[in-house]
């Protein structure tokens, strides 16, 4: 395992936070230590003019409201938003400009993000440029109100210089978006750095059991808060009650999570590097990745997450995923059990193929996301696998 000393370090109190932080049982008149699953959609006014607290679930609920503070306070931010899915807030994020808009997306991001912003940009009327991380700079014109760049890029594991990035957003009155998802507030805080915003996929590490699927966007700034929160009521993009409990019930794990599948996947990387059927590893906590010391910088630590090239092509990646029986061949990432993906038919299929391959997101490329299992199990299994190809 990489040494922790050459990381930021480790959130003080964040595990103690994840527990406590917004459930003190003496607000429920219950005195429950476990927040209550409030499922009611509408609640009592006292009048027609005036309510206690809650008016219509869409608009607030007792459960949505412990996560989204709790979560904005393990991210050092002041609000937090939830949303019904990750692309719900991508969605929420975008409704906030308008028609001549331009945002500039980092050129390495989630498929369906990509085919949101590519295909459903347009409708809005916003313009849209993808952009290498060295050159988003050049990219901004007048009209430019948004930059969009995911921390560690899904699925070729770039690194985006977030401080950098801000320094030049906000030199151009521009405000910076950084989904976190792959790293997590464990292990990484943008808003530390200067990020206007930072955004969840709730679904992967946050909730980390594949149960739930949820988004979140983060902000220190009252304004942006106040337009999210008219648009998650207007919208209607809001996670269900029994979904905040589950997700404030995993979050309780969160820090323990994090360091086991920092560890397994440190383990599980070294040992695809040594072997004689793969290319090339991308790892960005291993010393091999371009940008393990840029990395380190602005990160507290790694998750789960790798990608490799097996020599070969489509034939090759097809016997691989054919012989393993730990790691399950599916999409989705961060949770419990470990899963592999061939991003250029499954996750990523929808970017233009030419766009792929400026990309090298190649039909040799697999995905990892490496869960909590022993770690003796996981590379015994890949071992395997890896004979067959």
């Amino acid at each position: 395992m990489a040494d922790q000393n050459e990381y930021l370090p480790q959130p003080q109190g964040f595990a103690t936070t994840a527990i406590h932080a917004f459930q003190d049982p003496e607000q429920w008149d219950s005195m429950a230590v476990v927040t209550p699953m409030v499922a009611s959609t509408t609640f009592k006014h006292y009048d027609p003019e005036n309510f206690k607290k809650y008016e219509y679930s869409r608009c607030g609920n007792p459960n949505r409201d412990v996560l989204e503070n709790c979560l904005a306070t393990l991210d050092n931010g002041k609000y937090g938003v939830c949303w019904s899915s990750g692309l719900g807030a991508a969605t929420a994020v975008l409704n906030m400009f308008t028609v001549g808009d331009h945002i500039i997306c980092g050129d390495d991001i989630y498929g369906s993000t990509n085919m949101l912003f590519r295909q459903v940009c347009s409708q809005f009327g916003l313009e849209l440029t993808f952009a290498e991380a060295n050159n988003i700079e050049s990219a901004i014109k007048t009209n430019t109100k948004l930059i969009w760049v995911e921390s560690l890029t899904n699925p070729t594991m770039k690194v985006f210089d977030i401080k950098s990035i801000a320094e030049i957003a906000h030199k151009n009155k521009i405000l910076l978006a950084v989904d976190s998802t792959f790293v997590t507030p464990y292990f990484q805080r943008p808003l530390n750095f200067g990020a206007d915003l930072v955004i969840h996929s709730i679904s992967k590490y946050i909730n980390g059991h594949t149960d739930v699927i949820m988004g979140v966007t983060i902000t220190n700034n009252e304004g942006i808060y106040k337009k999210l929160k008219f648009l998650q009521t207007v919208m209607g993009i809001v996670p269900a009650p029994f979904d905040c409990y589950q997700v404030t019930r995993s979050i309780k794990t969160l820090a323990l999570r994090m360091k086991q599948h920092m560890k397994n996947s440190l383990e599980v990387g070294q040992f695809l590097e040594k072997h004689p059927k793969v290319e090339k590893v991308l790892h960005p906590g291993l010393p091999s990745h371009p940008q393990h010391e840029l990395f380190k910088k602005q990160s507290s630590g790694c998750s789960g997450m790798l990608s490799f090239y097996l020599k070969g092509g489509l034939a090759e990646s097809k016997k691989f995923f054919d012989s393993l029986e730990t790691f399950t061949l599916a999409g989705s990432l961060g949770g419990y059990e470990s899963l592999v993906e061939l991003p250029s038919l499954m996750s990523h299929d929808c970017i233009p193929e030419d766009q792929r391959r400026v990309l090298k997101i190649t039909d040799n490329l697999v995905r990892m996301s490496v869960g909590l299992e022993d770690t003796e199990d996981l590379i015994k299994d890949l071992k395997k696998a890896l004979e067959k190809v």
